[in-house]
């Protein structure tokens, strides 16, 4: 993986690249709740598993489902109640398109079909900021893990896998480890530490409010 020496856009972006980190974001439909009980944001989960694992899995009705293993790694994530954070690297152009697609996709018809409501689940297009700095990448996961207030024992975020160095196959927390010489506690050190970069998180906030829809 290779990272270059630009700021990300402010704007949403339409054409996506090869061979790089993105920050996606994508809320509820006029700000409502995605996830109502625990089963929710399991099932969520459970499409990381069914996209990303190293070997395609089946379908009970339609074979294979789409695999993204080998196009797209997903760094970090955290599952909030009306919105979601992914981090990811993407190996080709579409890769992302497509697992946003897919995932979006099938938890919209479960959402629906388990609440009996029809209509959109998520708002409009999902918003993706292209992260081409080192620094930026650090402060991108910190984000998406402070996101909870209690976001040490919040059970919706990959930080839980980055505490434990023990993560399914469909998570790659080392992209962002290897940046502090894989040492656990540098990191758990530099999420408590952020109130230096409160400047840089406000920044983040800001970049996501202004994102055209």
């Amino acid at each position: 993986m290779h990272i270059l020496v630009a700021m990300p856009s402010r704007n949403i972006i339409k054409e996506y690249g090869a061979e790089e980190f993105y920050h996606i974001y994508s809320r509820g439909v006029a700000k409502q709740r995605i996830f109502l009980d625990e089963q929710d944001y399991l099932f969520f989960l459970s499409l990381f598993k069914r996209y990303l694992s190293t070997e395609p899995r089946h379908s009970p009705r339609h074979g294979l489902y789409p695999h993204f293993n080998l196009r797209l790694d997903l760094l970090s994530y955290c599952l909030m109640p009306n919105h979601v954070h992914l981090l990811v690297y993407q190996r080709d152009a579409t890769a992302m398109t497509d697992l946003l697609r897919a995932t979006m996709t099938s938890y919209s018809r479960y959402f629906n079909r388990k609440y009996k409501r029809v209509g959109p689940v998520f708002q409009s297009r999902y918003k993706a900021s292209r992260i081409t700095t080192s620094s930026y990448l650090e402060h991108i996961s910190r984000y998406i893990h402070l996101n909870p207030r209690q976001w040490q024992s919040y059970p919706y975020s990959s930080l839980q896998h980055f505490m434990s160095r023990r993560s399914p196959e469909w998570l790659h927390p080392q992209a962002i480890l290897e940046i502090f010489n894989s040492k656990l506690h540098d990191y758990l050190q530099f999420l408590q530490d952020y109130e230096g970069q409160k400047q840089v998180l406000e920044e983040l906030k800001w970049e996501l409010a202004n994102n055209p829809e």
